[in-house]
């Protein structure tokens, strides 16, 4: 199945709707430091509620650690980012793939841009909008993989 990751997310609401959406699918959530709060944040455990325990959740302190981390794993790192050369509906997902998300302010840092292979974007259709926000990128680019891998039934 596969996995998302969040580099350094700095909003608490978004970590926490994005753990709820992992919870609800049975994803792992991959959260890479530094984060822009505690683990502990109410604002987190509020948006995630009471699914926290159903969470399968690994906390990577630093970019380094979790990229020593997924080089003992398998699959392809696909990052999400507004500058992606292909829609997110063109990829064809499979089961070990790591979906890999940028902090809301700064999007995926360079040296995870690299690594990605593809890089997916979200289109939208009103070019005055930079971005949507973190947890709904996470949901569409989550559930697509899913429709695809025929996980969802």
């Amino acid at each position: 199945m596969p996995r998302v990751v969040l580099v350094n997310p700095q909003i608490p609401p978004n970590t926490g709707n994005i753990a709820r959406t992992c919870a609800a699918t049975k994803t792992e959530l991959h959260l890479v430091g530094p984060l822009g709060f505690e683990l502990s944040d109410r604002y987190l455990k509020r948006a995630g509620l009471d699914y926290w325990p159903q969470v399968n959740l690994h906390y990577h302190p630093d970019l380094e650690a979790f990229q020593a981390y997924y080089q003992q794993q398998q699959g392809r790192l696909i990052g999400f980012s507004v500058r992606g050369a292909s829609c997110y509906g063109d990829c064809t997902f499979q089961d070990d793939d790591w979906l890999v998300f940028g902090s809301e302010t700064d999007g995926l840092p360079p040296e995870i841009l690299t690594a990605c292979d593809p890089i997916l974007k979200i289109p939208m259709i009103n070019p005055e909008i930079r971005s949507l926000n973190l947890s709904v990128s996470v949901a569409i680019g989550l559930f697509e993989a899913l429709r695809q891998l025929d996980y969802l039934h």
